[in-house]
Protein backbone atom coordinates (compact mmCIF):
# COMPACT_ATOMS: atom_id res chain seq x y z
CA UNK A 1 0.00 0.00 0.00
CA UNK A 2 1.28 3.37 -0.84
CA UNK A 3 2.84 5.63 1.92
CA UNK A 4 0.47 7.54 4.13
CA UNK A 5 1.57 10.61 5.66
CA UNK A 6 0.11 11.69 9.20
CA UNK A 7 -1.91 13.93 10.78
CA UNK A 8 0.48 17.11 11.55
CA UNK A 9 2.19 16.59 8.11
CA UNK A 10 -1.14 16.79 6.42
CA UNK A 11 -2.54 20.17 7.73
CA UNK A 12 0.92 21.60 7.15
CA UNK A 13 0.40 20.30 3.25
CA UNK A 14 -2.96 21.79 3.16
CA UNK A 15 -2.47 25.10 3.69
CA UNK A 16 0.43 24.83 0.38
CA UNK A 17 -2.31 26.81 -1.60
CA UNK A 18 -1.09 30.54 0.42
CA UNK A 19 1.92 30.24 -1.32
CA UNK A 20 1.07 28.89 -4.74
CA UNK A 21 3.04 29.27 -8.10
CA UNK A 22 1.37 31.27 -10.45
CA UNK A 23 1.57 28.88 -12.87
CA UNK A 24 -1.44 26.91 -15.27
CA UNK A 25 -2.38 23.81 -13.98
CA UNK A 26 -3.31 21.22 -16.00
CA UNK A 27 -1.42 21.79 -19.41
CA UNK A 28 -5.12 23.45 -20.68
CA UNK A 29 -3.64 26.78 -21.70
CA UNK A 30 0.18 27.58 -22.45
CA UNK A 31 2.56 28.41 -19.54
CA UNK A 32 3.58 31.34 -21.03
CA UNK A 33 1.82 34.06 -22.11
CA UNK A 34 3.88 34.29 -25.30
CA UNK A 35 2.88 31.05 -26.93
CA UNK A 36 -1.04 31.65 -25.96
CA UNK A 37 -0.44 35.20 -27.83
CA UNK A 38 0.77 33.23 -31.18
CA UNK A 39 -1.70 31.01 -30.98
CA UNK A 40 -4.26 33.87 -30.72
CA UNK A 41 -2.73 35.19 -33.79
CA UNK A 42 -2.84 32.39 -35.76
CA UNK A 43 -6.25 31.72 -35.06
CA UNK A 44 -7.22 35.47 -36.16
CA UNK A 45 -5.15 35.12 -39.50
CA UNK A 46 -7.44 31.43 -39.75
CA UNK A 47 -10.75 32.84 -38.85
CA UNK A 48 -9.89 35.51 -41.19
CA UNK A 49 -9.14 33.68 -44.41
CA UNK A 50 -12.02 31.39 -43.60
CA UNK A 51 -14.77 34.15 -43.30
CA UNK A 52 -17.27 31.89 -42.23
CA UNK A 53 -21.41 32.96 -41.82
CA UNK A 54 -22.21 33.36 -38.77
CA UNK A 55 -23.73 30.11 -36.64
CA UNK A 56 -27.36 30.61 -35.75
CA UNK A 57 -25.74 30.53 -31.75
CA UNK A 58 -23.28 33.46 -32.52
CA UNK A 59 -25.75 35.40 -34.34
CA UNK A 60 -28.21 35.05 -30.79
CA UNK A 61 -25.30 36.16 -29.03
CA UNK A 62 -24.90 39.13 -31.24
CA UNK A 63 -28.52 39.66 -30.90
CA UNK A 64 -28.09 39.73 -27.09
CA UNK A 65 -25.10 42.06 -27.33
CA UNK A 66 -27.00 44.56 -29.17
CA UNK A 67 -30.42 44.94 -27.89
CA UNK A 68 -29.33 44.47 -23.89
CA UNK A 69 -27.34 47.74 -22.73
CA UNK A 70 -25.83 45.83 -19.62
CA UNK A 71 -24.47 42.67 -21.47
CA UNK A 72 -23.34 45.14 -24.45
CA UNK A 73 -21.51 47.59 -21.53
CA UNK A 74 -20.01 44.21 -19.60
CA UNK A 75 -18.28 42.87 -23.06
CA UNK A 76 -17.44 46.37 -24.54
CA UNK A 77 -15.82 47.52 -20.85
CA UNK A 78 -14.00 44.31 -20.37
CA UNK A 79 -12.36 44.42 -23.79
CA UNK A 80 -11.52 47.83 -22.83
CA UNK A 81 -10.29 47.50 -19.34
CA UNK A 82 -7.44 44.69 -19.70
CA UNK A 83 -4.75 46.96 -18.87
CA UNK A 84 -2.27 48.56 -21.43
CA UNK A 85 1.17 47.09 -19.68
CA UNK A 86 3.69 45.68 -21.91
CA UNK A 87 2.48 42.33 -21.30
CA UNK A 88 -0.45 42.96 -22.39
CA UNK A 89 0.85 45.47 -25.64
CA UNK A 90 -0.76 42.85 -28.35
CA UNK A 91 -3.97 43.04 -27.36
CA UNK A 92 -5.63 39.79 -27.25
CA UNK A 93 -9.27 41.08 -27.74
CA UNK A 94 -10.30 44.93 -29.90
CA UNK A 95 -13.67 44.98 -29.84
CA UNK A 96 -17.03 42.70 -29.57
CA UNK A 97 -17.06 42.26 -33.49
CA UNK A 98 -13.52 40.43 -33.27
CA UNK A 99 -14.94 38.45 -30.57
CA UNK A 100 -17.90 37.14 -32.11
CA UNK A 101 -15.71 36.05 -35.26
CA UNK A 102 -12.88 34.37 -33.43
CA UNK A 103 -16.22 32.29 -30.94
CA UNK A 104 -17.89 31.80 -34.48
CA UNK A 105 -14.26 30.00 -35.97
CA UNK A 106 -14.23 27.80 -32.40
CA UNK A 107 -17.49 26.08 -33.38
CA UNK A 108 -15.92 24.70 -36.10
CA UNK A 109 -12.08 24.00 -34.27
CA UNK A 110 -10.84 20.86 -32.59
CA UNK A 111 -7.96 21.27 -30.44
CA UNK A 112 -4.60 20.13 -32.35
CA UNK A 113 -2.00 18.19 -30.76
CA UNK A 114 1.08 20.49 -29.01
CA UNK A 115 3.51 19.45 -26.51
CA UNK A 116 4.67 22.30 -24.78
CA UNK A 117 2.00 25.34 -25.88
CA UNK A 118 -1.13 23.50 -26.20
CA UNK A 119 -4.31 25.30 -26.20
CA UNK A 120 -6.98 22.83 -24.99
CA UNK A 121 -9.47 25.32 -23.97
CA UNK A 122 -9.84 28.01 -27.49
CA UNK A 123 -12.73 29.89 -25.72
CA UNK A 124 -10.82 30.28 -22.77
CA UNK A 125 -7.83 31.57 -24.73
CA UNK A 126 -9.87 34.33 -26.87
CA UNK A 127 -11.56 35.45 -23.13
CA UNK A 128 -8.26 35.22 -20.97
CA UNK A 129 -7.54 38.50 -20.26
CA UNK A 130 -11.17 40.17 -20.19
CA UNK A 131 -12.10 37.26 -17.56
CA UNK A 132 -9.50 39.22 -15.26
CA UNK A 133 -11.07 42.71 -15.32
CA UNK A 134 -14.09 44.38 -13.51
CA UNK A 135 -16.50 44.15 -16.15
CA UNK A 136 -15.13 40.21 -16.83
CA UNK A 137 -16.38 39.59 -13.18
CA UNK A 138 -19.65 41.11 -13.10
CA UNK A 139 -20.58 39.82 -16.84
CA UNK A 140 -19.49 35.84 -16.01
CA UNK A 141 -21.65 36.09 -13.16
CA UNK A 142 -24.86 37.40 -15.15
CA UNK A 143 -27.70 34.72 -15.70
CA UNK A 144 -28.42 36.00 -18.94
CA UNK A 145 -25.05 36.03 -19.75
CA UNK A 146 -24.14 32.47 -18.56
CA UNK A 147 -27.44 31.26 -20.07
CA UNK A 148 -25.98 31.98 -23.79
CA UNK A 149 -22.82 30.54 -22.72
CA UNK A 150 -24.07 27.36 -22.29
CA UNK A 151 -26.08 27.61 -25.80
CA UNK A 152 -22.67 28.12 -27.38
CA UNK A 153 -21.13 25.20 -25.49
CA UNK A 154 -23.39 23.31 -26.56
CA UNK A 155 -22.78 24.02 -30.44
CA UNK A 156 -18.99 23.48 -29.40
CA UNK A 157 -19.41 20.26 -28.13
CA UNK A 158 -21.72 19.15 -31.31
CA UNK A 159 -19.21 20.06 -33.37
CA UNK A 160 -16.84 17.83 -31.50
CA UNK A 161 -19.01 14.65 -31.08
CA UNK A 162 -19.31 14.81 -35.31
CA UNK A 163 -16.98 12.76 -37.70
CA UNK A 164 -15.74 16.25 -38.71
CA UNK A 165 -13.80 16.65 -35.97
CA UNK A 166 -11.54 13.72 -36.49
CA UNK A 167 -9.65 15.33 -39.29
CA UNK A 168 -6.72 16.28 -36.06
CA UNK A 169 -6.42 12.40 -35.30
CA UNK A 170 -3.55 11.82 -38.16
CA UNK A 171 0.02 11.57 -38.53
CA UNK A 172 1.35 15.19 -38.93
CA UNK A 173 3.71 16.82 -36.31
CA UNK A 174 0.18 18.70 -34.92
CA UNK A 175 -2.03 15.46 -35.01
CA UNK A 176 -2.65 13.09 -31.94
CA UNK A 177 -1.77 9.97 -34.08
CA UNK A 178 2.42 11.96 -34.29
CA UNK A 179 4.89 9.87 -31.97
CA UNK A 180 4.87 12.99 -29.87
CA UNK A 181 1.28 12.76 -28.89
CA UNK A 182 1.22 8.75 -28.80
CA UNK A 183 4.13 9.23 -26.09
CA UNK A 184 2.36 12.43 -24.38
CA UNK A 185 -0.83 10.54 -23.72
CA UNK A 186 0.03 7.37 -22.97
CA UNK A 187 -2.50 5.86 -25.89
CA UNK A 188 -1.36 2.08 -25.03
CA UNK A 189 -2.80 2.55 -21.82
CA UNK A 190 -6.07 2.86 -23.69
CA UNK A 191 -8.89 1.11 -25.74
CA UNK A 192 -8.30 2.37 -29.09
CA UNK A 193 -7.49 0.63 -33.04
CA UNK A 194 -4.40 0.92 -34.09
CA UNK A 195 -4.68 -0.18 -37.49
CA UNK A 196 -7.84 1.59 -38.29
CA UNK A 197 -8.36 5.38 -39.52
CA UNK A 198 -8.81 7.27 -36.55
CA UNK A 199 -8.03 4.51 -34.10
CA UNK A 200 -11.30 3.45 -34.53
CA UNK A 201 -12.96 6.69 -32.63
CA UNK A 202 -16.14 7.78 -33.79
CA UNK A 203 -15.35 11.78 -33.17
CA UNK A 204 -12.72 13.54 -31.51
CA UNK A 205 -14.62 14.20 -28.39
CA UNK A 206 -14.81 10.27 -28.40
CA UNK A 207 -10.86 9.96 -28.62
CA UNK A 208 -10.81 12.72 -25.88
CA UNK A 209 -13.06 10.65 -23.62
CA UNK A 210 -11.66 7.12 -24.08
CA UNK A 211 -11.72 4.36 -21.98
CA UNK A 212 -9.21 2.32 -20.16
CA UNK A 213 -8.25 -0.90 -21.08
CA UNK A 214 -9.04 -3.45 -18.71
CA UNK A 215 -6.23 -3.38 -16.22
CA UNK A 216 -4.41 -0.85 -16.87
CA UNK A 217 -5.45 0.86 -13.30
CA UNK A 218 -5.74 -1.56 -11.17
CA UNK A 219 -7.70 -0.94 -8.16
CA UNK A 220 -5.90 -0.34 -4.89
CA UNK A 221 -6.97 -2.54 -1.67
CA UNK A 222 -9.86 -3.79 -3.17
CA UNK A 223 -11.39 -5.86 -0.92
CA UNK A 224 -10.38 -3.39 1.84
CA UNK A 225 -13.35 -1.09 2.68
CA UNK A 226 -11.35 1.44 4.89
CA UNK A 227 -9.25 2.26 1.33
CA UNK A 228 -10.30 5.12 -0.51
CA UNK A 229 -8.96 5.47 -3.83
CA UNK A 230 -8.64 8.28 -6.33
CA UNK A 231 -12.21 8.94 -8.72
CA UNK A 232 -10.01 10.82 -11.13
CA UNK A 233 -6.63 10.97 -13.17
CA UNK A 234 -5.75 14.43 -11.36
CA UNK A 235 -3.22 16.46 -9.59
CA UNK A 236 -3.95 17.41 -5.75
CA UNK A 237 -4.75 21.18 -5.49
CA UNK A 238 -5.75 21.41 -2.06
CA UNK A 239 -6.70 19.58 1.31
CA UNK A 240 -9.13 21.06 3.84
CA UNK A 241 -9.74 20.38 6.81
CA UNK A 242 -12.81 21.69 10.00
CA UNK A 243 -14.82 23.28 6.72
CA UNK A 244 -17.53 25.18 7.29
CA UNK A 245 -21.55 25.31 6.56
CA UNK A 246 -21.20 28.67 5.25
CA UNK A 247 -18.25 30.73 4.42
CA UNK A 248 -17.19 33.57 2.39
CA UNK A 249 -15.53 32.05 -0.80
CA UNK A 250 -15.42 34.47 -2.66
CA UNK A 251 -12.27 36.35 -0.50
CA UNK A 252 -8.86 35.54 -0.63
CA UNK A 253 -8.25 31.73 0.13
CA UNK A 254 -11.16 30.99 -0.89
CA UNK A 255 -12.49 28.75 2.02
CA UNK A 256 -15.04 25.82 1.12
CA UNK A 257 -18.55 26.57 2.34
CA UNK A 258 -20.34 23.90 1.89
CA UNK A 259 -23.85 25.38 1.21
CA UNK A 260 -23.44 26.74 -1.59
CA UNK A 261 -21.06 23.53 -2.87
CA UNK A 262 -24.07 21.46 -2.44
CA UNK A 263 -26.38 23.82 -3.52
CA UNK A 264 -28.39 23.41 -0.81
CA UNK A 265 -28.39 19.77 0.01
CA UNK A 266 -30.22 18.92 3.38
CA UNK A 267 -27.22 16.76 4.10
CA UNK A 268 -24.62 19.65 4.46
CA UNK A 269 -24.58 19.84 8.18
CA UNK A 270 -23.29 16.33 8.09
CA UNK A 271 -19.90 17.59 6.36
CA UNK A 272 -19.39 20.64 8.62
CA UNK A 273 -16.03 20.20 10.42
CA UNK A 274 -15.06 17.68 7.67
CA UNK A 275 -12.63 17.33 4.73
CA UNK A 276 -12.39 18.82 1.52
CA UNK A 277 -9.59 17.44 -1.14
CA UNK A 278 -9.82 19.02 -4.30
CA UNK A 279 -7.22 17.63 -7.36
CA UNK A 280 -7.19 19.05 -11.13
CA UNK A 281 -7.34 17.24 -14.41
CA UNK A 282 -4.76 17.39 -16.96
CA UNK A 283 -5.46 17.75 -21.05
CA UNK A 284 -3.83 14.94 -21.59
CA UNK A 285 -4.83 12.38 -18.88
CA UNK A 286 -8.05 10.40 -18.71
CA UNK A 287 -11.41 12.03 -18.22
CA UNK A 288 -13.77 9.89 -16.55
CA UNK A 289 -14.48 9.19 -12.94
CA UNK A 290 -15.12 6.30 -11.07
CA UNK A 291 -16.57 5.25 -7.83
CA UNK A 292 -14.05 5.98 -4.79
CA UNK A 293 -15.04 3.37 -2.33
CA UNK A 294 -17.86 0.65 -2.42
CA UNK A 295 -21.76 1.40 -1.59
CA UNK A 296 -25.11 2.68 -2.32
CA UNK A 297 -25.86 5.82 -4.55
CA UNK A 298 -28.00 7.93 -2.34
CA UNK A 299 -28.65 10.99 -4.94
CA UNK A 300 -26.74 12.40 -7.89
CA UNK A 301 -27.82 15.39 -10.11
CA UNK A 302 -26.25 18.24 -11.97
CA UNK A 303 -25.91 21.53 -10.98
CA UNK A 304 -26.02 24.32 -13.20
CA UNK A 305 -23.93 27.18 -12.43
CA UNK A 306 -21.23 29.67 -14.81
CA UNK A 307 -18.83 28.85 -17.01
CA UNK A 308 -16.33 31.55 -17.04
CA UNK A 309 -16.22 33.22 -13.50
CA UNK A 310 -13.63 33.51 -11.35
CA UNK A 311 -12.45 35.11 -7.96
CA UNK A 312 -12.04 38.76 -7.68
CA UNK A 313 -9.44 37.98 -4.84
CA UNK A 314 -7.35 36.59 -7.42
CA UNK A 315 -6.81 39.57 -9.51
CA UNK A 316 -6.30 41.26 -12.94
CA UNK A 317 -4.54 37.73 -13.62
CA UNK A 318 -4.66 35.43 -16.86
CA UNK A 319 -4.39 32.37 -14.38
CA UNK A 320 -7.49 33.48 -12.94
CA UNK A 321 -9.23 30.23 -13.43
CA UNK A 322 -6.98 27.89 -12.48
CA UNK A 323 -6.25 29.94 -9.15
CA UNK A 324 -9.77 30.04 -8.39
CA UNK A 325 -10.35 26.39 -8.53
CA UNK A 326 -11.99 26.88 -4.77
CA UNK A 327 -14.16 29.30 -5.98
CA UNK A 328 -15.54 27.55 -8.20
CA UNK A 329 -16.78 24.86 -6.58
CA UNK A 330 -19.55 26.71 -5.18
CA UNK A 331 -20.58 28.50 -8.17
CA UNK A 332 -19.26 26.40 -11.48
CA UNK A 333 -21.59 23.52 -13.48
CA UNK A 334 -20.74 20.94 -11.79
CA UNK A 335 -22.27 17.17 -11.15
CA UNK A 336 -23.11 16.01 -7.27
CA UNK A 337 -22.54 12.42 -6.31
CA UNK A 338 -23.48 11.41 -3.22
CA UNK A 339 -22.30 8.04 -2.11
CA UNK A 340 -23.21 5.54 1.06
CA UNK A 341 -20.07 3.39 1.49
CA UNK A 342 -20.56 0.13 2.95
CA UNK A 343 -17.20 0.93 5.21
CA UNK A 344 -19.50 2.72 8.33
CA UNK A 345 -16.72 5.60 9.27
CA UNK A 346 -16.70 6.91 5.79
CA UNK A 347 -20.52 6.94 5.35
CA UNK A 348 -21.94 9.27 3.23
CA UNK A 349 -19.63 10.93 1.09
CA UNK A 350 -19.41 12.89 -1.98
CA UNK A 351 -17.88 12.81 -5.24
CA UNK A 352 -18.17 16.52 -7.12
CA UNK A 353 -16.61 16.83 -10.52
CA UNK A 354 -16.45 20.86 -11.68
CA UNK A 355 -16.10 22.50 -15.05
CA UNK A 356 -13.89 25.06 -15.79
CA UNK A 357 -14.26 27.12 -19.05
CA UNK A 358 -15.84 25.57 -21.86
CA UNK A 359 -14.96 22.44 -20.33
CA UNK A 360 -18.47 22.37 -18.30
CA UNK A 361 -20.53 19.78 -19.55
CA UNK A 362 -20.65 17.22 -16.88
CA UNK A 363 -22.14 13.84 -17.80
CA UNK A 364 -23.58 11.14 -14.92
CA UNK A 365 -23.84 7.27 -16.37
CA UNK A 366 -27.71 6.81 -16.34
CA UNK A 367 -27.21 3.75 -14.11
CA UNK A 368 -26.06 6.37 -11.30
CA UNK A 369 -29.05 6.46 -9.84
CA UNK A 370 -30.73 6.64 -5.82
CA UNK A 371 -30.11 2.74 -4.93
CA UNK A 372 -27.88 1.66 -7.71
CA UNK A 373 -24.92 -0.19 -5.91
CA UNK A 374 -20.73 1.10 -6.87
CA UNK A 375 -17.85 -1.17 -6.59
CA UNK A 376 -14.74 0.55 -5.83
CA UNK A 377 -13.14 1.71 -9.23
CA UNK A 378 -16.55 1.80 -11.13
CA UNK A 379 -17.66 4.49 -13.47
CA UNK A 380 -19.43 7.55 -12.40
CA UNK A 381 -19.78 9.77 -15.35
CA UNK A 382 -17.56 11.74 -17.37
CA UNK A 383 -16.93 15.50 -18.78
CA UNK A 384 -18.36 15.75 -22.31
CA UNK A 385 -14.84 17.75 -23.24
CA UNK A 386 -11.69 17.12 -21.50
CA UNK A 387 -11.43 17.41 -17.87
CA UNK A 388 -11.58 19.98 -14.81
CA UNK A 389 -11.45 19.64 -11.16
CA UNK A 390 -13.12 17.51 -8.67
CA UNK A 391 -13.38 17.39 -5.13
CA UNK A 392 -14.58 14.44 -2.96
CA UNK A 393 -15.94 15.60 0.51
CA UNK A 394 -16.22 13.40 3.42
CA UNK A 395 -17.28 13.59 7.01
CA UNK A 396 -16.09 14.77 10.21
CA UNK A 397 -13.39 11.80 12.05
CA UNK A 398 -13.88 10.00 8.28
CA UNK A 399 -9.92 10.18 7.29
CA UNK A 400 -7.31 8.68 9.17
CA UNK A 401 -4.19 9.87 6.62
CA UNK A 402 -4.25 11.00 2.40
CA UNK A 403 -1.48 8.92 0.42
CA UNK A 404 1.68 10.42 -0.22
CA UNK A 405 0.78 11.18 -3.64
CA UNK A 406 -2.51 13.35 -3.05
CA UNK A 407 -0.55 15.81 -1.06
CA UNK A 408 -0.08 19.12 -2.63
CA UNK A 409 3.30 19.93 -3.14
CA UNK A 410 4.89 23.33 -1.30
CA UNK A 411 5.04 26.03 -4.07
CA UNK A 412 5.79 23.16 -6.93
CA UNK A 413 4.28 23.90 -10.18
CA UNK A 414 4.04 20.45 -11.68
CA UNK A 415 2.02 18.34 -8.70
CA UNK A 416 2.78 14.52 -8.73
CA UNK A 417 -0.24 12.61 -10.85
CA UNK A 418 -2.59 10.35 -8.87
CA UNK A 419 -3.93 8.22 -11.42
CA UNK A 420 -7.34 7.05 -11.04
CA UNK A 421 -7.97 4.19 -8.65
CA UNK A 422 -4.55 4.92 -6.63
CA UNK A 423 -4.65 5.03 -3.11
CA UNK A 424 -6.19 8.59 -2.02
CA UNK A 425 -6.83 7.70 1.68
CA UNK A 426 -6.99 5.28 4.28
CA UNK A 427 -10.43 5.39 6.44
CA UNK A 428 -10.32 6.02 10.14
CA UNK A 429 -10.47 2.33 12.47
Amino acid sequence: MPTLFGENKQTMAADYWARKSTFRVGHWLPTEPEALQAWLHGFKTKAEKQKAKRHPVIQEFADLIDRDPIVRLYFTSMIAEVPKASKYRVRHLNSTEEMLSLINAVLTYAPEFEDSAYVGCPLDAILDWCMGTPAGFAAFRHPTVNAMLKKIIGAFCVYLTSEASLAVINETPRGWKCEAAQKRIGITDFEYAPAEQHWGFRSWNDFFTRRLRPGARPIAALDNDKAIVNPCESRPYRIARGVKRQDDFWIKGQPYSLADMLAGDPSVDEFVGGVVYQAFLSAFNYHRWHSPVSGTVLGARIVEGTYFSEAESEGEDPIGPNNSQAYLAHVAARAIIHIMADDPVIGHMVVMPIGMGEISSCIIDPGIKPGARVAKGSELGYFQYGGSTVCCLFRPGAISAFALGALPELDHPHQPLLRVNELLAQASD
